[in-house]
Formats: C-alpha cells, structure tokens, sequence
C-alpha cells in the first residue's frame, strides 16, 4: 500500500488493518499464521495484573505457529490439571504452575528463565 495514500478509516470499508490495509475481516496478515520472533529463551512468570487477583502463570517465547501453540498449552495445561489459553504467542496457565511448566518445556528441550515472584 503507497505509505502517501494510506487510508486510515471509511464507513465504506470499516476497521482497517494497519499493516497490509485491507479491512479487519479480510486481513491478509492475519496475527495467528505468524510465527512470533523469539531469542531462544523462554520466559515464564506469575502474572495477577488485570485479573482479578487471580494468579495465572505466563509463559511467552514459544516461537510456534497458532495450532503447534495450542497443542503444547493443552499439554501443560493437562499436565499441570488446570485450565488456560494460547493466544498471541502467550500460554496463560490457571493458577502458579511456573515449576512444572519449566520442567515440561526443558524437556522438550527448550531455554527457560523463571521470572516474577
């Protein structure tokens, strides 16, 4: 799209998406086919900001695509017997489960650094 004709709102058109223009539904760089950059090192730390107080344990740097993701949170979540998400490159666990995640992921041969108290 020319960077000096960049359409930023329409009623014909709706919400566009900033990277590749096109409208929200029918975006062409949809955020769940990329494979997020990582470093090599996977983060996990306890995390209760906006939620409630409730404690859930976040895990980011898994560089997989949206359904390998998907299948490696429901593994730890089965592991660690609780419930949670996969979603933009995040596992949130249910509950502080930051030991036995990093156990499971350095298993499988993943880098991890436990962060947060």
């Amino acid at each position: 799209m020319n960077q000096n004709n960049r359409l930023v709102y329409s009623t014909g058109r709706g919400s566009v998406c900033p990277e590749c223009g096109h409208n929200k539904n029918e975006c062409r760089c949809k955020k769940e086919n990329r494979i997020p950059r990582d470093d090599g090192v996977v983060r996990i730390r306890r995390e209760t900001k906006g939620r409630k107080g409730k404690t859930v344990t976040a895990i980011y740097g898994i560089a997989l695509p949206g359904d390998a993701l998907t299948k490696l949170a429901s593994e730890l979540k089965r592991q660690c017997g609780t419930g949670g998400s996969a979603k933009d490159g995040v596992i949130l666990i249910q509950g502080d489960h930051r030991q036995s995640a990093k156990k499971r992921l350095e298993e499988k041969g993943y880098s991890v650094k436990l962060a947060g108290g």
